[in-house]
């Protein structure tokens, strides 16, 4: 496979952004933002740990998860066109997402059970972990590093390609060879910027909520007022990160052009 050019990429992804910023906006908001803004309204002390024990509001953050992959494979379906409507482009994500789904549990599943087999105290009571569990633990993580930059095409693939999860699998692999590095320095970039973008107004919002709302509570104004800034820079990293995805697709499958999507008016 050549080799991918993330400045390529970039300045695709910003005239994408800059010409149909409205159309992908439109999805972000309904399929990003305001399923996260409803989770972090009901539950607003959500945590990783939490997450891993279960729960009411677990179930809740998994379907807004799902409905964020519909709205990321929408996105793609928008930027790698041909034309079609923004809902075309929902319908098309909707219809794709079980397949994207399990073709990365695929891959991730067996990392997750390995993670909650030797990892299980991580979060909660990091003393307990053995030192055979930690080496472990740090053998999983790098393995599940190492393929989320190998399958970062998979979302790319999984919308643009008509494939079953083996077969889709087997070509994010091999659209991603010989650009681990380059690839993982996107993934690290975006990533360092979304923790700064997302720390910086989770601590703000969350300062002034607090000062003007109190506690954010359950269904609380102030777990609103917090979780609608959070969202919205939220939405707004994810769709920066799929347009990017969706050019770097691009690239590798030989896809010279630029789409212009519809918004069937």
């Amino acid at each position: 496979m050549g080799k991918l050019s993330l400045s390529k990429a970039w300045d695709e992804t910003r005239d994408v952004l800059t010409r149909d910023g409205k159309l992908l906006g439109a999805v972000a908001l309904a399929l990003v933002f305001l399923p996260g803004v409803i989770a972090g309204v009901i539950d607003p002390k959500q945590t990783p740990a939490t997450i891993v024990a279960g729960g009411m509001t677990s179930w809740l953050f998994l379907i807004s998860a799902l409905i964020g992959l519909v709205g990321q494979l929408a996105m793609i379906r928008l930027a790698l066109g041909p034309a079609t409507s923004v809902a075309d482009a929902i319908a098309h994500g909707l219809r794709r997402m079980p397949v994207y789904l399990a073709g990365t549990m695929l891959w991730m599943l067996p990392l997750i059970i390995l993670m909650g087999v030797f990892g299980r105290h991580l979060f909660d009571d990091p003393e307990a972990v053995s030192g055979t569990d930690a080496l472990i633990t740090v053998l999983v993580v790098c393995v599940l590093l190492f393929m989320t930059v190998r399958m970062i095409l998979m979302s790319a693939v999984a919308s643009a390609e008509h494939l079953g999860p083996v077969a889709m699998l087997k070509r994010a692999w091999a659209l991603s060879s010989g650009n681990w590095w380059r690839l993982f320095a996107f993934v690290l970039m975006l990533g360092f910027a979304a923790i700064v973008l997302l720390g910086a107004v989770g601590a703000i919002a969350g300062i002034v909520g607090q000062l003007l709302f109190g506690e954010p509570e359950a269904m609380s104004v102030s777990a609103l007022f917090i979780a609608l800034f959070t969202e919205l820079v939220s939405a707004m990293i994810t769709t920066v990160f799929v347009v990017m995805v969706a050019r770097l697709y691009a690239q590798g499958s030989g896809l010279s052009t630029v789409s212009v999507p519809s918004s069937g008016h």
